[in-house]
């Protein structure tokens, strides 16, 4: 069968290997779409410490279900639109001990620390695979890095007196801005990029700053009649970002992060203590996070054909990512068809 492979940095090629057979308690899903993240971008650029290559990429997956092992529950079916749940917990480190297990110390990411999914076939066990009624398999495959932006949101502990600004208006940051609106906050989105800015007013931000032309502190100040924002919400993953949301958050307020800086971060420490925040990370997604996200794609208000910048045969993925790494400002999420 067909699979994508980075090899090495800047390289990509399509590879045949062998089509997985399903086991016991094992459902085998035929990929119809997959979505390339910023993770992934990362591994070709050379820039993702916890991938050996080469490496199957892919962890945003829209299927549908071709076979299923013995010993798998009742509700599963043939033919079935599924995505998956791609990470690993190992049942045993403290994450896993206090329920946390999107967060798990020895986690493996499919395409990160395994093979992923960008493959014509793949086995996972029946727990990892997740029904999608109603949505299509290219819906499905918005559903993983949506669920990364509302898990983020569950982290703030947003409500409904809350200013939430989110940094970054990407497939994440815009998950954390549908999510906070429908928890009935105020939402401040801010970018770089004004198209993605209107896109995140029409998914519940209020209101919309862009920081390569506003003052974003002054605004944020403006909006807030100078209380700033509750929670801040960083999607970005740069020194800057870190800084503006340490800089724009409220007396008391939280802070939650997303993204890696990928470089060290220069902090004026004095306003964790002065402004006695909460400082939180976010990682990856709970299973709720998952079945909010399909119940709001279910809904059929998400203009969800917005979200895809770009659908590609895996022969053109190479191609595809060079242009993304030369301009990843303009880009909400490419997927690779197979």
């Amino acid at each position: 069968m067909k699979a994508l492979q980075i090899n090495n940095e800047g390289s990509v090629l399509v590879a045949e290997i062998a089509k997985p057979t399903v086991g016991t308690g094992e459902i085998l899903l035929r990929i119809k779409y997959v979505g390339f993240c910023g993770s992934d971008l990362n591994t070709y650029l050379g820039r993702n410490p916890m991938v050996k290559m080469p490496v199957i990429p892919g962890h945003e997956v829209g299927a549908v279900i071709e076979e299923i092992g013995e010993g798998v529950p009742a509700g599963f079916m043939k033919g079935m639109n599924v995505t998956v749940n791609p990470y690993t917990n190992c049942g045993k480190c403290a994450s896993c001990r206090n329920g946390r297990v999107n967060a798990c110390e020895h986690n493996e990411t499919l395409g990160v620390q395994r093979n992923g999914s960008m493959q014509e076939y793949l086995v996972l066990p029946w727990n990892k695979v997740i029904p999608a009624t109603g949505l299509s398999e290219k819906e499905c495959a918005l559903i993983e890095p949506m669920s990364v932006g509302f898990h983020a949101v569950s982290r703030a502990q947003v409500t409904d007196i809350d200013t939430v600004v989110v940094i970054g208006c990407g497939m994440i940051g815009l998950g954390a801005i549908v999510r906070a609106n429908l928890r009935g906050a105020h939402v401040i989105a801010i970018d770089l990029d004004d198209e993605k800015l209107e896109l995140a007013k029409r998914l519940g931000a209020k209101d919309a700053i862009n920081s390569k032309t506003d003052n974003v502190v002054e605004r944020v100040k403006e909006i807030t009649d100078g209380y700033m924002a509750d929670v801040v919400i960083e999607a970005v993953g740069s020194p800057v970002t870190y800084v503006t949301a340490i800089d724009i958050v409220a007396f008391t307020g939280r802070v939650v992060c997303i993204g890696y800086a990928k470089s060290e971060v220069s902090f004026q420490t004095k306003y964790f203590v002065q402004k006695e925040l909460d400082i939180r990370g976010s990682r990856n997604a709970m299973p709720e996070d998952f079945r909010a996200v399909i119940q709001y794609l279910q809904n059929g208000t998400c203009p969800k054909d917005e979200l895809i910048s770009a659908v590609v045969k895996p022969e053109q993925a190479g191609d595809i990512l060079k242009t993304w790494s030369e301009n990843p400002g303009k880009v909400f999420r490419i997927l690779v068809e197979f």
